[in-house]
């Protein structure tokens, strides 16, 4: 079974930068689709970016052109690059599969965005 790690979260001012990280404790290899999900609270756990296992990806309007997911399948880890980010990208973020699978959620990294 896969456990997933979230790390890199942190309090930025808008316009700032930061970079998540996802270890998993096994193979990703085999999930063919990977994603980061946010969950701001009092709202919906959703889906912000996905990418396959050869790199293609998908972005949720949202965070289009300000938001980069990767994965290194022979590290097990998957990435999200957030820039210019928006106090509306307050939110715990998490990774999982795609579709989610309820023993795969981790605790999640804390993004805030607030001047």
């Amino acid at each position: 079974q896969v456990q997933f790690v979230e790390s890199g979260g942190g309090s930025v001012q808008p316009g700032g930068s930061l970079r998540l990280s996802c270890a998993a404790s096994g193979s990703i290899f085999g999930i063919y689709t990977m994603g980061w999900y946010r969950q701001a609270p009092g709202k919906q756990r959703d889906l912000v970016a996905a990418i396959a296992r050869y790199g293609s990806t998908n972005y949720a309007d949202s965070v289009k052109g300000r938001i980069t997911i990767s994965r290194d399948n022979a590290k097990n880890t998957v990435y999200l690059q957030m820039n210019s980010l928006k106090p509306e990208d307050t939110a715990v973020y998490y990774c999982n599969a795609v579709p989610p699978r309820a023993d795969y959620w981790g605790q999640g990294t804390q993004v805030t965005v607030s001047s």
